[in-house]
């Protein structure tokens, strides 16, 4: 495959992302949403390296993917309190954690 089919389909996975954040409420599926647009920018990352023949895209998308994971904890414990305190994962309600 050359590296125009992984480029549409990251585009496509990075627009599906974008959607998703911009449409839903649940904080869950928000965060899902972000990780998957992270992930369409590795695809690409990872694509370009290939196409030029080098490491350099392969070792970002690696350390993106590292970043992703430390996110995914920190994410993931914002959202149980804010589900823990107001039994709604629903990001209208992140703003009422500081009252």
């Amino acid at each position: 495959m050359n590296v125009t089919a992984y480029v549409v389909l990251s585009g496509i996975l990075f627009t599906i992302g974008c959607v998703g954040v911009l449409i839903r409420r649940n904080a869950i599926v928000v965060f899902m949403c972000v990780e998957l647009m992270l992930n369409a920018s590795n695809l690409a990352l990872v694509a370009f390296a290939r196409q030029h023949g080098n490491l350099d895209g392969q070792i970002a998308a690696f350390f993106v993917m590292v970043v992703a994971a430390a996110e995914v904890v920190v994410g993931l414990a914002i959202i149980m309190t804010i589900f823990r305190t107001r039994r709604s994962a629903s990001v209208d309600d992140a703003s009422l954690l500081k009252y």
